[in-house]
């Protein structure tokens, strides 16, 4: 059986659709499945257990010999969430009862770690582990994801196989229920499907104009794509940023989606809140030689086509991935 940690959530959904539909429905879905605004992402899915999140250490105990691969990309994945206990508990303590099991039961295991952890980019966004232990994450949430990569990577017992991917601007199907968290193309269909126009992030900095602040988004698809890429291959365990490569402005992710949808760009912009101001990252971009020196060769989507696919096959008719 293949486990499949946060599978109501956005890429974990996606990723057990993909899986069944290369023929694989021998799946374990783990999350919290009692919240209704995500419902969709996992009920038509074929799969052979759900799991709540609350019991699945107990249950790994007891179906160890059943488990084949660990996908654990359940978190907490608020940025504006500041309550650190928070994150202790769900992202850092919680990896790490996964981490010793699948070292104890010898389970190949992938999760999700995140671009959050480069902070403001001052040491770039190479996914060496060198500079791991230097790292400034901007907010409770990157630090938890550094965190676990630190100890991850001090740890002598490890897992046969094991990948931390450093999720950079994932965006794409499945997404509906993340309110702010979701990604700018959503909130701009939706917010032009309500009002005509978008409202984006002035800049607070002088070295970037409005809507010019920079971020390596990436299709989940592709993000799936490279996942599975990992889960076949098996290359050196370690970190791999999963990104572009490509960093884009806010702006060309706004007009790419107002052309999906064939309408005119109607864009003003919105001081960001204060809360998140001075955590607020301007800059990001995926170091990618690492995957691709693991024979990962597929190209990935550009921002024109990744949003032309999400709007036009995805959010009009409202479907899921």
């Amino acid at each position: 059986m293949i486990v499949v940690t946060g599978a109501a959530g956005f890429i974990a959904s996606g990723l057990v659709g993909t899986l069944n539909r290369q023929g694989i429905s021998n799946i374990v879905l783990v999350d919290d499945f009692g919240k209704t605004s995500k419902k969709g992402n996992w009920e038509t899915k074929q799969y052979a257990q759900k799991v709540d999140r609350d019991n699945f250490l107990e249950w790994f105990d007891n179906n160890a010999s059943e488990v084949e691969f660990v996908f654990h990309l359940g978190a907490r994945t608020d940025t504006t969430e500041f309550d650190w206990s928070v994150f202790e508990r769900l992202n850092l303590n919680y990896t790490k009862e996964i981490w010793n099991r699948c070292t104890k039961y010898e389970v190949p295991l992938i999760y999700a770690s995140s671009a959050a952890t480069y902070g403001d980019g001052e040491l770039g966004y190479k996914d060496s582990h060198d500079i791991v232990e230097q790292l400034k994450p901007l907010n409770p949430y990157g630090c938890s994801k550094n965190e676990f990569d630190k100890w991850a990577l001090k740890q002598e017992k490890q897992p046969p196989f094991w990948a931390g991917t450093k999720f950079f601007n994932v965006y794409g199907p499945n997404e509906y229920h993340k309110g702010r968290m979701a990604s700018v193309v959503i909130h701009t269909f939706e917010t032009v499907q309500k009002t005509g126009k978008m409202n984006l992030f002035r800049s607070h900095r002088p070295d970037f104009e409005d809507g010019m602040q920079l971020r390596d988004f990436v299709y989940v698809k592709d993000v799936i794509d490279v996942l599975l890429h990992l889960f076949s291959t098996r290359p050196e365990s370690g970190l791999y940023n999963l990104g572009t490569g490509r960093a884009e402005s806010f702006l060309a992710l706004a007009n790419a989606t107002f052309e999906a949808m064939n309408m005119e760009s109607n864009i003003e912009f919105i001081d960001i809140p204060e809360d998140i101001r001075d955590k607020y990252q301007y800059f990001t971009e995926a170091d990618m030689q690492k995957l691709i020196k693991t024979g990962y060769n597929k190209p990935f989507r550009t921002l024109k086509e990744g949003v032309k696919d999400y709007v036009v096959n995805y959010l009009i008719p409202h479907k899921y991935l």
